[in-house]
C-alpha cells in the first residue's frame, strides 16, 4: 500500500500532511508562515510527544524555553514534550515540517 499527496492540494498555514495522506502512526504537519509570523507558544506535556522541526525554505527561529535556535533549511531541531516552544518566521517567511511521536516506554 502507498499514497501520494501534493502539498498544493492543501490550503492554509497549517497543512495536516499525515492525516491528509491517511497515515495512522505518523504525526506530521507542514506550516507556511508569512514574514514575521509567530506560532503560538506551547508544550506537548499533555500529548507526551516529542517534536522534530525541519525547516524547508526561508528562515526564522525556534524559541525553546529561554533559548532561540535559528531555523534554516538543512537544520533539524528535536524538542522534548516538556519544553515550551514557539516558531517565529524571519523577514522572508518560513516553511517547515513538524513530525511528532510519543517515545516508546
Amino acid at each position: 500500500m502507498f499514497a501520494v499527496l501534493d502539498v498544493e492540494s492543501l490550503e492554509g498555514r497549517r497543512k495536516p500532511i499525515a492525516r491528509a495522506i491517511g497515515a495512522r502512526a505518523v504525526k506530521l504537519n507542514r506550516f507556511d508562515s508569512g514574514p514575521g509570523q509567530e506560532g503560538f507558544a506551547h508544550d506537548e506535556r499533555e500529548s507526551g510527544q516529542e517534536e522534530l522541526y525541519i525547516p524547508l525554505s526561508g528562515t526564522g527561529s525556534l524559541r525553546i524555553g529561554s533559548e532561540e535556535v535559528p531555523l534554516v533549511p538543512g537544520r533539524f531541531v528535536l524538542v522534548s514534550a516538556d519544553e515550551t516552544r514557539q516558531v517565529v518566521a524571519g523577514d522572508e517567511g518560513l516553511s517547515y515540517i513538524v513530525a511528532g511521536a510519543v517515545p516508546a516506554p
